[in-house]
């Protein structure tokens, strides 16, 4: 009895005997689990969960495809699978449901899917084939369709092998509708398109890849050629984006005017308005040419101060940790080399490759505070990899990316770029008491996989593996300069799409720090083209603004015509969006005259200045300023409340800076009504008032009795309106 195989190997062996000498021909892994997966049993509510379901516990996402196997085959005593009888295999008779099934039946007795599984148990379940090769991509036949409302298509997905083979695993993949009111797909790839005109995305996945195909639906009605023919582009912004329109339907608003113009782009490049003087001086000048004048004034060294105050403010929130987690001296460093590095204009590959190779102490290099934050090398490279090239791998972390390539692999391959740094000295700790600590590389750290408990090999996110014969080289010195190579395929764009995000809203890619096959950018020529003018010219990203600023796409009014009212997404019409808390905090110090107090700043500090979140303020807390007790990067939520609205009518704060002494009001004191009203509108609006606007504030300030009163009035009225605290 000692000597008695255990039933199913005896099973298994009768299988065997029974196909003969032929080889297996279908595949676990580019296969069986391919079936499993469409049929929805990996899924997080089905066995894929936390404990399984009925015993039966699968990896979500086949991540761990050897425990799969382990579980279907042979555990249980190997009673889920039959192979000398294929047909009584409690995984076939569960998933039709000839076996009760409490998720029901999964297909049927007659499908391919039940063909596959039956064959491969008859074929004795191997693990895998001989010189199985593994897929190398998908590709989508057609990668972009067009669509009449309500018509349907299919389309062909194609996989190809390390071998160089390629086959049709159409039937295999999994279909999912970013939209599907917009268009459906059902799980042969047919896809029906909706009655609402617009762009949106299929989503393919076969095994651990992924793709998309894309799916238009023009309006009934496309503009003729000659509507277009009068557009002129000022550069190849404007010349991509036209393209996209005509595909669409979009016709681009009207030019935006010359105040629009000003008035937005001070705010979005240096983060205030213009003063009176320069809205005059530019409102006066009759220089064809002046808008680019105007950029290039804004991008000079004479603003550097304003320029870098303001965009430390977006960078702060995705580099600066918690003075609670790091400490207040390290956070400060920090802050101050960001601002040091946009004063100089430093490229991004530059300031790039600085933050990752920091080394020494947290109480004199700034960018040392990044790894004092983010301890581990999963949290270093996770961080890394969402901020500088787009891409968030914590899903990976645990197991596949529902929606992307990413693998634990390419997580923790990743993070052994950062696994064999090295620290002293006091930890986290306490804000101010905290002692520095010192961080340096150290050869012969590793970092290995939680599953498989294999080393990681320093591999990039698009597969290339790094060997060096050097056992001294740093490897983040090795992962910069991958980052910032000209032929990366992830950095530059991610840094466009930011800085194009900061310009008009929101990225081409939205969210800005997610770049995945699911979520494709909304004019992918434009994106590429951008990126690479980044490229072409080292990094710099004053030159990005500036051709951002320049193009006829920005210098849209943000009026709709009847051609882009519902377009939210491909950037026929300039978006309205409502002022950073910061800027709009500065903004009313300097109209009123009255600095706000900041706990950190000196007396007069700017709330663009402070280099923590922590610095106490109810009016930066109520209009958006990120949670401080969270992990950075950290992100802001443009959407209006009634809190703000409450606060801008009745703050006390408010009040009292309105109430305070003030020049400029003294100065509109002293003005003829007339004077005072286009004064007050050219502050606030740049621009000078309408005719309707003129006649009522006349009327308000048509009495010498409590004139002071009156302006302050006027200027508040104002200050709440929503085209003071939108940039539009």
């Amino acid at each position: 009895m000692k000597n008695r195989l255990p039933c199913f190997l005896l099973l298994f062996g009768l299988a065997f005997s029974a196909r003969g000498e032929g080889a297996p021909t279908v595949s676990f892994e580019n296969d069986v689990l391919p079936v499993i997966t469409k049929a929805g049993c990996l899924a997080g509510a089905c066995h894929a969960k936390a404990d399984g379901q009925n015993g039966f516990q699968l990896s979500i996402f086949s991540y761990d495809p050897d425990s799969d196997y382990r579980e279907i085959v042979f555990d249980a005593k190997g009673r889920r699978i039959f192979p000398a009888s294929p047909d009584h295999s409690l995984l076939l008779l569960k998933a039709t449901n000839q076996i009760p099934h409490e998720g029901e039946k999964r297909f049927e007795v007659d499908s391919d899917a039940y063909r596959i599984l039956r064959q491969w148990i008859a074929e004795g379940a191997p693990r895998s084939i001989p010189d199985e090769p593994d897929p190398t991509g998908i590709t989508i036949d057609p990668p972009a369709l067009t669509f009449q409302k309500g018509e349907t298509k299919r389309i062909k997905v194609t996989v190809s092998y390390t071998d160089g083979t390629s086959r049709d695993v159409t039937d295999l993949c999994e279909f999912t509708s970013n939209d599907q009111a917009f268009a459906s797909v059902d799980h042969h790839g047919k896809i029906t398109a909706g009655n609402v005109p617009g762009e949106n995305s299929i989503i393919v996945r076969y095994v651990d890849q992924v793709a998309s195909a894309r799916v238009v639906i023009p309006p009934d009605e496309l503009l003729p050629e000659s509507s277009y023919a009068k557009l002129e582009p000022n550069n190849r912004i404007d010349e991509l984006a036209y393209t996209r329109f005509r595909e669409l339907g979009l016709y681009p608003s009207e030019p935006c005017t010359d105040s629009e113009f000003l008035r937005r782009a001070t705010l979005d490049v240096l983060g205030r308005l213009p003063t009176l003087e320069e809205t005059r001086r530019f409102l006066e000048e009759e220089n064809h040419d002046k808008r680019a004048k105007l950029t290039r004034a804004l991008l000079s060294d004479e603003h550097r101060f304003d320029y870098a105050n303001y965009w430390a403010t977006k960078w702060g929130d995705l580099l600066r940790p918690n003075t609670r987690r790091v400490g207040v001296k390290p956070v400060y460093l920090l802050d101050d080399w960001i601002r040091q590095k946009l004063r100089s204009n430093t490229p991004w590959d530059e300031f790039v490759t600085e933050l990752l190779t920091a080394a020494g102490s947290t109480h004199q290099v700034g960018p040392v505070a990044i790894f004092r934050d983010k301890r581990e090398p999963a949290d270093m490279a996770e961080f890394i990899s969402q901020v500088f090239l787009g891409v968030r791998l914590n899903c990976a972390k645990c197991h596949h990316h529902p929606s992307e390539k990413w693998s634990q692999d390419d997580y923790y391959s990743m993070a052994a770029f950062f696994g064999s740094m090295k620290r002293k000295g006091q930890g986290i700790s306490a804000p101010i008491s905290g002692e520095p600590e010192f961080w340096w590389f150290e050869p012969g750290g590793t970092v290995k996989h939680p599953v498989t408990e294999v080393v990681m090999p320093l591999r990039a996110p698009d597969g290339t593996v790094f060997e060096t014969e050097d056992s001294n080289a740093d490897p983040r010195a090795i992962l910069a300069e991958w980052i910032t190579a000209p032929e990366n395929p992830f950095f530059a764009r991610a840094m466009v799409n930011r800085i194009w995000a900061e310009l008009f809203g929101k990225g081409l890619v939205d969210p800005v720090d997610d770049f995945r096959e699911s979520n494709p950018p909304v004019n992918e020529p434009l994106l590429d083209w951008l990126a690479r003018d980044f490229v072409e010219h080292g990094y710099d990203q004053k030159h990005t603004i500036a051709t951002i600023l320049n193009s006829k796409l920005y210098q849209q009014s943000s009026q709709p015509n009847e051609t882009n009212t519902s377009d939210n997404r491909n950037f026929s019409r300039s978006y309205r969006r409502r002022l950073p808390a910061e800027v709009l905090l500065d903004t009313l110090s300097s109209i009123t005259g009255q600095p706000e107090t900041l706990q950190g700043l000196p007396t007069g500090g700017k709330a663009m200045e402070q280099w923590n979140h922590l610095m106490p303020s109810d009016f930066l807390d109520a209009f958006g300023r990120p949670n401080a007790s969270a992990a950075p990067p950290l992100s802001r939520h443009p959407e209006s409340s009634v809190a703000q609205a409450l606060h801008l009518m009745n703050s006390q704060v408010l009040q009292k800076k309105f109430s305070g002494e003030n020049l400029w009001i003294t100065e509109l004191e002293a003005l003829p009504p007339e004077k005072a009203i286009e004064a007050i509108y050219l502050r606030l609006f740049s621009r000078l008032p309408e005719k309707a606007e003129r006649e009522i504030v006349a009327q308000h300030l048509s009495t010498e009795e409590d004139k002071r009163q009156r302006i302050e009035d006027v200027v508040w009225s104002l200050v709440n309106s929503a085209e003071f605290v939108l940039n539009h």
